[in-house]
């Protein structure tokens, strides 16, 4: 029985936090014969499925079809569209609103006690939310990230992606810190929407977790559309003065940027303030909390990591479930499954699509590593014509000449699906030989893989 306020319970396991890695940590324990809790001060669902990947790619999703209009002029398409802001956002709810409660209903429907509100460990295996203490086996962390701080004047009026995605009507200026993916996302969302957008960025490269000769395409692309880029700009303070925010940025020449927004893309952190974790004897280091390759705790062998709270882990959605799967059956069955992460993509939702996975070029040769280079831009190839894509390319790493996959990049139409072949290859140890000699669906973009060839 659930114990009331003030009371205490006894449980195999108590999972912190309902996003990705929370919720699949709780329902792979809760099949097990478990008994499991679960406990969120937020709404129930996590940053993916409220404020991060789902929204976003609604958002996404409703700008993709301007590009792919804007990008057929003249090539038998005539007329343009336009982005209605607050109808995009209404739609947007429709598919965040039921989450929270949708996701509580499947979890309790399965058996598993579930608490709102402020969570902290009074102990190694205690945890108190609110006025109640829970007792516990195990303890699973996976409380998610939030923006990292920035330590600049000002800071107080700078709006968080959450806002962003949030916000019923679009300013007329925004300007984004960072060139990450959360700005060049949202950045290019905001443009096709009918903003002036600026992304400042504070040293000299953007998207550095990808390959540069495609990021330098990607970005000449998103500037032809009117985003203004600016590297080796630090921004240094705000001001809110009465029609509009001033960004003081800039290293040796400082400038001053006009804007009516300023979001937030600057990188994010482990959300574990408050969780009274020396209490629990958990240690962190600058990237989250400290796990051997099993996702536990090297302090604290009660707890387990997953997602973003993990610091040997990468902030992605589709690892955080894979994370919360692992740490559950290592809890159960004892330490069996180290996650890798090697084969795992990433993806910039923005048109032309950049998608990565596996090694870069620089990290190869850090390792001493020298692979046979495969690059090419495909703007002239048919799959990037027919829609019009003025930018596309790729470039692939293999150990000799056709033979293992090491690392794959693309920017184009279906990168974010083709992607997805090259992460089995990597996983499954395959040759690019291997799959070009596959007989791919024509025409599609995982049949271009056949077209590879040494630059």
């Amino acid at each position: 029985m659930r114990p009331e306020p003030g009371q205490s319970s006894q449980y195999d396991l108590v999972v912190i936090g309902t996003g990705n890695a929370g919720m699949h940590m709780a329902l792979k324990a809760r099949q097990s014969g478990w008994r499991v809790a679960i406990v969120d001060e937020l709404p129930y669902g996590g940053t993916c499925a409220v404020k991060g990947c789902i929204p976003k790619k609604v958002l996404v999703g409703a700008t993709e079809v301007i590009k792919r209009v804007d990008a057929m002029q003249d090539r038998g398409i005539a007329g343009s569209l336009q982005i209605t802001w607050s109808d995009l956002i209404q739609f947007k709810r429709t598919f965040i609103d039921p989450v929270p409660a949708t996701r509580e209903r499947i979890l309790m429907k399965e058996g598993i006690d579930t608490y709102h509100g402020h969570t902290c460990f009074l102990g190694k295996n205690i945890i108190q939310v609110g006025e109640t203490q829970l007792s516990t086996r195990f303890i699973g962390i996976a409380t998610g990230a939030i923006p990292r701080r920035l330590g600049i004047p000002g800071e107080q009026w700078v709006s968080s992606s959450d806002e962003f995605l949030a916000m019923d009507s679009l300013p007329e200026k925004l300007l984004f810190i960072g060139g990450g993916f959360i700005s060049f996302e949202l950045a290019q969302v905001a443009a096709i929407a009918g903003a002036q957008v600026t992304i400042l960025h504070r040293s000299g490269r953007v998207l550095k977790e990808f390959d540069p000769f495609l990021v330098d395409m990607l970005v000449e692309a998103m500037k032809i559309e009117g985003i203004k880029i600016l590297t080796d700009m630090p921004v240094l303070s705000i001001q809110k003065s009465p029609d509009c925010l001033q960004v003081l940025a800039g290293k040796d020449e400082r400038k001053v940027f006009e804007t009516d927004m300023v979001v937030h893309g600057a990188g994010r952190v482990p959300n574990l303030s408050g969780l009274g974790l020396d209490a629990g004897e958990v240690t962190t280091d600058a990237h989250g909390i400290v796990v051997n390759q099993y996702l536990q705790s090297v302090s604290n062998p009660s707890v387990y990591v997953a997602g973003d709270a993990n610091a040997k882990g990468k902030p992605l959605s589709p690892v955080a479930i894979m994370e919360g799967r692992a740490a559950a059956t290592n809890m159960v069955q004892g330490n069996t499954i180290a996650p890798k992460y090697l084969a795992v993509p990433s993806v910039v939702f923005v048109f032309p699509l950049l998608a990565s996975v596996g090694w870069r070029e620089d990290q190869l040769i850090e390792q001493g590593v020298t692979p046979v280079v495969y690059r090419r831009e495909t703007s002239d190839w048919y799959s990037s014509r027919r829609i019009g894509l003025s930018r596309s390319g790729y470039k692939i790493f293999t150990e000799g000449e056709g033979g293992r996959i090491m690392g794959a990049h693309i920017l184009g139409y279906n990168a974010d699906e083709v992607i997805n072949v090259f992460a089995l290859a990597i996983q499954h140890g395959l040759t690019l030989k291997d799959l070009q000699e596959m007989v791919w669906a024509y025409p599609t973009g995982a049949f271009d893989i056949n077209r590879i060839q040494l630059e």
